[in-house]
């Protein structure tokens, strides 16, 4: 980095080359030996913001799949177009350093779009500061509904809430053929509060209903007791709304279910800490996720991806690759802050992305169906279970 830094890319491209190949699956050093390729090209710049700090391991992943995107685009163009370079900043999910980075990159008149960023919470946070600065934002993972239509300049590839909320309610009535179900859900998140209303409303308007919900925040927060009274009220699924803030309580009514009521989640409970520590009284949980590797195996995107990292990537990998592949697909009509927001809005815009044809609709949404998937007994994740995917 130090060279890098003074100009020096030959040495920056000797260094990061040897890093790599003592850590292949650092994707902060293959972006910036992306970056140290590009040299004194002109190129274009992307901002990618991640939790690289105390949510190291979701920050990685998007990382991962912004860095991938990238070298994709570069390899296309060859020196035929202009590169792209990506500067990463890291927010450590607070909403407040949020807000001060979309600040600083709307005063970086270089930066002509953004990648970004974690929670719904701190997007939101950060996303009038955008908006403001006229300088187009595209979320990877953020799927509070609050965010569809916020501003022509807000866009985003993973589905909303209402997708994810619609899909458990329909397995929850159809498939588990439940009906009463006990809401759990973070008061801290605005992620969490988003897919509780989704879910409730979805399932009240396929036959069911929320006996009750409980706040995993709550001080007075007790798994046994709530999950007690569950049982004895027959309550038929249980629902975790949790955020990554609050895995821990969420573990804590897994092991209180004690395998004896189905239950099902959101996408934050896509997490090695669920398998890890969740173990056997995880096993069984079914989570609504936009995409998962086994549900397209053999695609450009999944052999590329194992090819660079040595491994399986996340449906964080592939939301973040679409991000910059649909940010990088508009710079080649139109290289302005301006340009890109007319040609992300354009009906028949569309970009190659990991999952497939990325476009989208006039709120800023992508219209993409949630994907089912349950932790069962495995071995791909090294930890003896994996989340798999389920018809």
């Amino acid at each position: 980095m130090a060279a890098y830094a003074k100009g020096d890319y030959a040495q920056a491209i000797a260094n990061l080359e040897a890093a790599l190949d003592e850590n292949r699956n650092d994707p902060e050093a293959f972006i910036y030996l992306n970056n140290a390729r590009i040299g004194n090209q002109t190129a274009h710049t992307l901002a990618v913001i991640a939790p690289i700090g105390n949510t190291s391991e979701i920050g990685l992943e998007i990382l991962r799949g912004a860095g991938h995107a990238q070298q994709v685009m570069n390899q296309v163009s060859d020196g035929q177009g202009t590169p792209i370079k990506l500067l990463i900043a890291n927010d450590d999910n607070d909403p407040n350093i949020a807000k001060s980075i979309a600040a600083e990159l709307v005063n970086r008149s270089e930066v002509l779009g953004v990648l970004g960023h974690y929670s719904s919470g701190v997007t939101l946070a950060a996303a009038p500061v955008y908006a403001q600065g006229k300088l187009p934002m595209v979320s990877a993972i953020s799927t509070s509904v609050e965010l569809s239509g916020f501003s022509p300049y807000i866009f985003r590839t993973v589905p909303s809430d209402s997708f994810a909320a619609a899909a458990l309610a329909r397995y929850m009535i159809d498939d588990l053929n439940a009906e009463k179900a006990i809401l759990y859900y973070d008061s801290n998140s605005a992620y969490s509060l988003s897919l509780k209303s989704e879910f409730a409303t979805s399932v009240f308007s396929d036959g069911g209903e929320v006996m009750t919900e409980y706040d995993l925040a709550d001080t007075a927060f007790n798994a046994e007791q709530q999950i007690a009274l569950a049982k004895e009220q027959g309550a038929d699924v249980i629902m975790l709304a949790s955020s990554t803030d609050t895995l821990e309580p969420s573990l804590a009514v897994m092991t209180a279910i004690n395998q004896e009521i189905p239950f099902i989640g959101g996408d934050d409970l896509y997490h090695p800490q669920v398998l890890k520590e969740g173990g056997v009284d995880a096993e069984g949980l079914v989570v609504a996720v936009p995409w998962h590797i086994l549900s397209d195996p053999n695609s450009d995107f999944v052999t590329e991806a194992r090819q660079i990292w040595g491994g399986d990537v996340s449906w964080r990998s592939a939301m973040a690759y679409d991000a910059i592949a649909s940010l990088g697909a508009a710079l080649l009509e139109s290289p302005s802050r301006e340009g890109l927001r007319n040609t992300l809005h354009q009906g028949d815009f569309y970009a190659d992305g990991a999952t497939g044809e990325v476009h989208f609709l006039p709120s800023g949404d992508r219209n993409r169906a949630a994907q089912l998937v349950q932790i069962q007994v495995g071995n791909r994740s090294g930890i003896g279970f994996d989340f798999i995917p389920i018809e």
